[in-house]
C-alpha cells in the first residue's frame, strides 16, 4: 500500500483530508480491502487532530468508500465497489437532481429515448435466452392486476434494466441503471394514477416481440411510442395537481 499525503490548510480540514484518502482509492494508490492506517497514525501523518480524521473517515463512509470493523483484526478499510454500489451513488445523485428541479421532466424523457434507443438496438444484436426469459418473467408479474401501483412500477423498473443488460455493453448498463432506477420510478410515480396498465403491457409485449425478432426498428419505435405516452400522462398528472392546487386555495 502506497498512500502520499499533501499538506493541508487550516480550512475544511476534514473535508481535505477525505478528498485526498479518497483521490487515493481512485488512482489505486490504496486498493480494495487495504486496511487504513489507525486514527493516530492518520493524524500524525497529516498534521490534524484525531477528531477531524474521525470527521474525514464519515465523509467516506458516507460514500461507501470505507468499512469498519471491530476486533483483533480490525480497523478501517477500503471497499470493494461493484458496478452495483457506484450505480446507487449515481442514482441518488440523481434522484435529488429531479425532486430539486435541477433536472426537468423532458430532460429525462430525451435522454431516455436517446439510451433505450440505443439499448433496443443492442439487445436485438445480442440479446440471448436467459435475457429473453427474465424480460417475460417480468411481463407476466407485470399482468397481475392484484399487484399495487408501486409494484407495478418496480416490475416497469426491472423490465427495462433487464433490456440494458440484454444489450450485452456493460458500460451502457451501468449508465442506464442511474437513469432508469433513478428517473424513471419518479417519472413512474408522478403519472401512475393516470396510466393505464393494459396500454404499458402492450407495448411491453410488443417490444419483447420486437426484441425476440431482433427487429431494431420496431423496438426503437415503441419505447419512441412509450415515452411520449409518459409524457402525456406526465402532463395530465401536473394539470390535475394544479387544478386541485387553485381549487384548496380559492377556498381558502
Amino acid at each position: 500500500m502506497s498512500l502520499e499525503v499533501a499538506p493541508i490548510n487550516k480550512s475544511s480540514l476534514s473535508k481535505q483530508v477525505a478528498d485526498q484518502l479518497q483521490e487515493a482509492i481512485l488512482d489505486g494508490s490504496l486498493k480494495a480491502d487495504d486496511r487504513l492506517p489507525t486514527e493516530g497514525e492518520l493524524a500524525e501523518r497529516f498534521h490534524v487532530s484525531r477528531p477531524t480524521i474521525r470527521e474525514a473517515l464519515k465523509r467516506l463512509a458516507a460514500k461507501n468508500l470505507i468499512r469498519s470493523r471491530r476486533g483483533p483484526a480490525g480497523g478501517t478499510f477500503v471497499n470493494h465497489l461493484g458496478a452495483e454500489e457506484l450505480s446507487d451513488q449515481m442514482t441518488t445523485a440523481a434522484t435529488l437532481f429531479v425532486s430539486m428541479n435541477q433536472i426537468s421532466l423532458t430532460e429525462v424523457s430525451s435522454t431516455r429515448l436517446e439510451l433505450e434507443s440505443l439499448c433496443c438496438q443492442q439487445a436485438c444484436a445480442n440479446r440471448s435466452e436467459q435475457d429473453l426469459e427474465k424480460l417475460r418473467a417480468e411481463l407476466n408479474y407485470q399482468s397481475n392486476t392484484n399487484i399495487s401501483p408501486e409494484d407495478f412500477c418496480a416490475a416497469d423498473v426491472r423490465f427495462h434494466r433487464a433490456i440494458a443488460d440484454a444489450s450485452g455493453n456493460r458500460m451502457l448498463s451501468f449508465v442506464m441503471y442511474s437513469l432508469i432506477e433513478a428517473l424513471q420510478p419518479v417519472a413512474n410515480m408522478i403519472a401512475y394514477r393516470f396510466r393505464e396498465r393494459e396500454i404499458i403491457l402492450g407495448q411491453h409485449r410488443r417490444l419483447l416481440g420486437a426484441i425476440e425478432d431482433q427487429d431494431i426498428n420496431l423496438a426503437k419505435a415503441i419505447i419512441k411510442e412509450q415515452i411520449e405516452y409518459l409524457d402525456q400522462l406526465h402532463c395530465e398528472a401536473q394539470s390535475s395537481h394544479q387544478e386541485v392546487t387553485e381549487q384548496n386555495s380559492f377556498k381558502r
